[in-house]
């Protein structure tokens, strides 16, 4: 998408747009006055032969390269996406015994653990990525580093344990995050906290907390809610049904201005990853093309140039 960095310099446009007012003026009336010529010769004379349409051509190219100077004179820029040096990821993935449900092929928490594995590897090496898991409470595994292997080493050893405390995973990627370096910046680093999970919190901090304190830090919660209604665990001899809490962690990515996603497979999961992946830590930053409209202007002046002088031996 093309934006304007100095729109007011559209005012340009003005004066061209008369000038072409009074081309097309004059055309009009350069023909009622030619009729007014009962003297054929002396009209032949007046009127350039074998020019005919192509007069018009080169005076359209000039009048165009004008149009085409004035826009570049606004700065039309593009936005593109730029990595933020000093971004941080906090993946925090549900831990909690309803992950064993086998309504993901294989299980909850393997599929899981393979997302999450392509989602790290997949970003920019200058991010820093941590990593959180929860159940009863919330840990740290991996504070924001940008060593890929101890991530993916701790990921590969999420092992599953009581409870859900979802409001705690918030809480505690926010400390994780606050212990990353300033390296001479200010302020608190651009950060994200990415949040897996497949039920219902049952222990801990409640979701509301945790999104104030979120929000009040600036760091949007993008949430995963991961696997099916039908999804059911054993719990000693009983099934247990373990179906996804949706409602409450739109709401979470809702108040945070994060995004919400659902995964109901393997391969969903994946592509949820994929595309947040390819959104956050990224600035978008505007870059100038003003030297392309400079450069068409150019190249259309000499065309209405060269064409006049071709056809009429003169400039336009």
């Amino acid at each position: 998408m093309i934006r304007l960095l100095s729109p007011w310099w559209l005012l340009s446009l003005l004066p061209v747009f008369a000038v072409i007012a009074v081309y097309v003026w004059r055309q009009l009336h350069r023909r009622a006055f030619a009729v007014k010529f009962t003297n054929v010769d002396l009209l032949s004379s007046l009127v350039p032969k074998g020019i005919g349409v192509r007069r018009h051509v080169s005076a359209a190219a000039f009048l165009l390269s004008l149009l085409v100077l004035s826009f570049g004179m606004a700065r039309p820029s593009v936005d593109t996406k730029e990595p933020l040096e000093r971004a941080t990821i906090m993946l925090a993935i549900d831990v909690s015994l309803s992950m064993q449900a086998t309504d993901v092929q294989p299980t909850r928490i393997d599929a899981a653990k393979s997302a999450a594995t392509d989602f790290v590897r997949q970003l920019p090496a200058s991010f820093n990525v941590g990593l959180v898991s929860f159940a009863k409470s919330a840990s740290v595994l991996v504070s924001p580093t940008k060593e890929r292997n101890a991530v993916l080493q701790a990921i590969d050893g999420l092992t599953l344990q009581e409870s859900t405390a979802t409001g705690e995973a918030v809480f505690t990627s926010l400390d994780a995050i606050r212990t990353v370096p300033a390296d001479g910046a200010a302020g608190p680093p651009p950060a994200r906290i990415v949040l897996l999970s497949d039920g219902f919190r049952t222990a801990g901090r409640s979701l509301e907390d945790a999104s104030a304190a979120a929000t009040a830090a600036n760091v949007p919660v993008s949430t995963i809610a991961f696997g099916t209604d039908e999804g059911v665990v054993r719990i000693g001899n009983t099934p247990q049904r373990v179906p996804v809490d949706r409602a409450s962690l739109q709401k979470v990515a809702e108040t945070t201005k994060g995004y919400f996603y659902e995964a109901a497979s393997k391969e969903e999961l994946k592509r949820v990853y994929t595309d947040m992946g390819s959104s956050i830590g990224y600035k978008t930053k505007p870059r100038e093309i003003t030297q392309w409209y400079l450069g068409a202007g150019f190249l259309l002046a000499l065309l209405a140039g060269g064409l006049s002088l071709l056809w009429g031996s003169r400039l336009p």
